[in-house]
């Protein structure tokens, strides 16, 4: 087989709130690349991983027809695309293989300040702006709403002031933007956030192995974002103490100190945010030589 159908195309946000993010992610899974002239393919230089940078609402589509074997994008997009290919009846055939835990939004109704809403029943004969049309069509049949859909491609939050809707179906982050407009959440759809879909084109074992490597190495990335090496001397008789403070570790390492017969130095892994309180809890413990480092991977 010609060695570059073996290499692995992977479709990312050209640009967007999850660009930088997904960028750096591969960068910190090992991958080295080289960018083309019109900025719109990079090439793996130290991997068999080309990445193709294009507009989010595409990557579904480049998995499911195989032009790309994976794809980072949003949670909301891959589901509104699942739902407009099953109203088109086409398979999806994509996958979602890993969730990132990064791009978190969530998929809201929002109403005028100052709207009532008693749930659902409150937006049935409503007109709601969108352009997530899928996503609220399946919401309003599960709750047996009848409402009239107007399709928005941008700028939806300014439907109600323009009489073109009730309400509005949008992604929000912080609700700045919804304030702004004097909106109000009433409703969420979906909790949104990056993953990772694959093509449900069987791969082949070279291709299908590079695959489950780079998930082991987002795997590995991921689990230590807030973690910490925590390294400190204490007294044997503290180790238990110790061990309860420590956040989020399993069994410390624990080694004898040279020449002393009653302290240890104490090694671990901390998989949660280590704050200046929990040094002063070790310290009033009997810790000593507190020293904490960043973890920048790890393989369980």
């Amino acid at each position: 087989m010609d060695p570059k159908e073996q290499r692995i195309k992977i479709a990312v946000q050209k640009t967007g709130r999850l660009t930088d993010h997904s960028l750096d992610l591969l960068e910190r899974c090992g991958l080295k690349v080289r960018k083309s002239k019109d900025q719109l393919f990079c090439y793996g230089e130290n991997m068999p991983i080309d990445l193709l940078l294009v507009r989010d609402d595409d990557i579904p589509g480049l998995v499911a027809d195989d032009v790309c074997d994976l794809g980072i994008c949003g949670l909301n997009v891959v589901e509104e695309k699942r739902l407009e290919r099953d109203a088109n009846g086409k398979n999806a055939l994509f996958k979602r293989v890993y969730d990132l835990d990064f791009g978190h939004c969530r998929l809201s109704i929002a109403a005028p300040e100052g709207t009532r809403y008693a749930g659902p029943k409150s937006l049935e004969n409503a007109k709601i702006a969108t352009s997530y049309v899928g996503i609220l069509k399946q919401f309003l049949a599960e709750n047996s709403v009848s409402a009239d859909i107007e399709y928005f491609s941008g700028a939806v939050e300014i439907a109600p002031k323009l009489g073109k809707a009730d309400y509005i179906c949008d992604l929000v982050s912080t609700g700045g933007t919804l304030k702004a407009n004097g909106l109000t959440e009433v409703e969420t759809l979906l909790e949104s956030e990056a993953v990772i879909i694959q093509t449900q084109v069987p791969l082949g074992g070279e291709k299908q192995e590079l695959v489950d490597k780079i998930l082991q190495r987002l795997d590995g990335v991921l689990q230590v974002r807030e973690s910490k090496y925590i390294m400190l001397h204490a007294p044997r008789s503290a180790l238990a103490e110790i061990r309860d403070l420590l956040p989020g570790t399993e069994a410390p390492t624990v080694v004898p100190l040279e020449g002393s017969s009653d302290r240890v130095a104490i090694h671990a892994v901390c998989r949660e945010n280590v704050f200046w309180e929990t040094l002063e809890n070790l310290k009033a413990a009997g810790a000593s030589s507190l020293l904490v480092l960043p973890v920048e991977k790890m393989l369980a």
